[in-house]
């Protein structure tokens, strides 16, 4: 599962509190069977993992 990561200082510049998201140690296979698709882009900052599909330019500003 690919989940790319950005600091929080990066998450805060984006506004990436606006996304859907799920702790760290919530399960990435189960989230992406059950809620958001298996093509979703996923980006964790911080302690969080935010499903970033609505816009697709946050996924690939992040590191991998």
């Amino acid at each position: 599962m690919r989940v790319r990561r950005m600091t929080i200082e990066q998450g805060r510049r984006v506004g990436i509190d606006r996304f859907p998201n799920f702790h760290r140690t919530g399960s990435v296979r189960g989230m992406k069977r059950l809620y958001y698709g298996k093509d979703c882009l996923l980006v964790r900052c911080g302690s969080y993992i935010y499903n970033v599909s609505a816009e697709p330019q946050i996924y690939y500003q992040a590191s991998v």
